[in-house]
């Protein structure tokens, strides 16, 4: 490969990368602030006084992968359980493929049938997962990822943008239990902590 077209494809990724870590930091800036912000937060009034802020692991560009989106056809609409009484419409999908390390994973992604009617929604996917950090450095029932629908097949996943449910916060909320499908034999060290 011509030496020139090696150095523009490297920096690239350079730029990428670094255009990439300012997204996911601010992402993670807005997301404490809103715990802080008394007019959104999830958190109780006595909550929101022992509240120090919400932890992340540092921005980490080995967990920005590729996935490939294997659309499911006609999925019977199904109640995700939840912690809660409240057992939302969704439907499978497709299944996410991807490499972390060299070893392959898959996730399903789901479709929340009432969301998906709401403005700004309509190509909205909810990627609940759990990994070998559950229990331990994160929420036990799993964190998140809000994704969109692809033009194509290909879509990005960022786990820098992995969050906890409000659940793992604080009681009231009726949040989605990680399907055991979606199960990851690895440690994702990227997104919110405890």
């Amino acid at each position: 490969m011509h030496k020139l077209l090696i150095f523009f494809l490297l920096f690239t990724n350079l730029v990428f990368s670094q255009d990439n870590k300012k997204e996911v930091l601010e992402y993670q800036k807005e997301l404490n602030e809103s715990y802080f912000n008394p007019e959104k937060t999830p958190l109780k009034e006595d909550e929101l006084k022992d509240f120090k802020g919400l932890n992340f692991y540092p921005y980490n560009e080995k967990f920005v992968v590729k996935a490939t989106l294997q659309k499911l056809e006609n999925q019977q609409v199904f109640k995700m359980p939840t912690s809660g009484k409240n057992q939302p419409n969704y439907k499978r999908y497709g299944i996410l493929h991807f490499t972390i390390d060299n070893k392959k994973f898959q996730l399903e992604v789901y479709q929340n049938i009432d969301l998906i009617k709401m403005k700004g929604y309509k190509k909205h996917l909810f990627l609940p997962f759990i990994d070998e950090t559950s229990g331990n450095e994160t929420y036990g029932a799993g964190r998140y990822l809000d994704i969109e629908i692809p033009d194509g097949n290909e879509i990005v996943l960022d786990f820098n943008k992995a969050y906890h449910p409000y659940c793992a916060y604080t009681l009231g909320y009726s949040c989605p239990i990680t399907p055991d499908v979606n199960f990851l034999k690895t440690e994702i060290l990227a997104g919110v902590k405890f």
